[in-house]
């Protein structure tokens, strides 16, 4: 991993990060003055995305809830998984089954602190403070290692991350997908999505505030054929690629994203 990707321990109250933007838009308590001013002025050019990120958020509920009941998955690797909120992976899977084991991963300093603390009951889940691109740092963490059993299925999750790092041949998203599959069993799954625009020029004005607000700690909004290049060999669950409020929805009533400006888009591939 390149050296200006290494890791700090450092909180800086000043600077926003996605996390904690992400955090705000749910509703959360675990973030600064100036996340909450960032979403303000995010918001008013995508005054969708507090509903894009609730949708974002009941979308890798049901997922994690199909994957366990439906297709027995018992281990979960979450990359990029930000601040802990309510019915995170390890509680809807553990739902299901109470012996399923969940790795949170994520580079944020407040992250780990907050997701220890309230993690340090529970032996099968557990936090690494690790860049989402280390995948061998990740995968040979002695947390990882304790927990994972990569010689079963696993599902790997980069739900709504991958627009916070940039395009790459090493360390852009791709590349990561592929070193990550390049590790997993058949019967393994990869839960991808991202957000995407058809509008040009809100892809650059969000890619170009979402650079200067966090300091160089984001990638860009991407197009829907970016998406669908990273599921190129995996069988697609259905339905598909799609906006991910109407990924198998709970009710026919259930919140879908109505505004287009920018949307959360991706699915859930398995490994044959």
């Amino acid at each position: 991993m390149p050296a200006e990707n290494q890791l700090s321990t450092h909180i800086d109250q000043n600077v926003p990060t996605a996390a904690r933007m992400y955090d705000h838009y749910l509703g959360g308590k675990d973030n600064y003055a100036a996340d909450r001013a960032a979403c303000e002025e995010l918001d008013k050019v995508v005054p969708s995305t507090r509903r894009l990120a609730l949708n974002n958020r009941r979308f890798l509920q049901r997922a994690v809830r199909t994957l366990t009941q439906e297709y027995g998955i018992r281990q979960f690797l979450d990359h990029g998984s930000g601040l802990p909120t309510q019915d995170n992976v390890h509680q809807v899977a553990q739902r299901v089954d109470p012996d399923t084991r969940v790795v949170y991963v994520d580079n944020d300093p407040m992250v780990l602190v907050h997701g220890r603390a309230l993690l340090q009951q529970d032996d099968r889940t557990a936090v690494v403070h690790a860049d989402m691109r280390d995948t061998e740092g990740i995968f040979r963490h002695p947390e990882t290692e304790r927990l994972i059993d990569f010689s079963e299925p696993v599902a790997v999750l980069f739900n709504s991350v991958f627009h916070c790092i940039p395009d790459g041949d090493a360390d852009g998203p791709r590349a990561v997908v592929d070193r990550v599959r390049a590790r997993l069993v058949p019967g393994s799954v990869l839960l991808m999505c991202q957000l995407v625009s058809d509008d040009a020029e809100v892809r650059d004005f969000v890619t170009d505030f979402m650079d200067r607000a966090t300091q160089g700690h984001w990638g860009r909004v991407r197009e829907e054929k970016d998406v669908a290049e990273w599921f190129e060999g995996l069988e697609i669950l259905e339905p598909g690629l799609v906006e991910v409020s109407t990924w198998r929805p709970d009710t026919e009533v259930a919140p879908r994203q109505l505004t287009t400006e920018w949307v959360e888009f991706g699915g859930v591939g398995v490994i044959r």
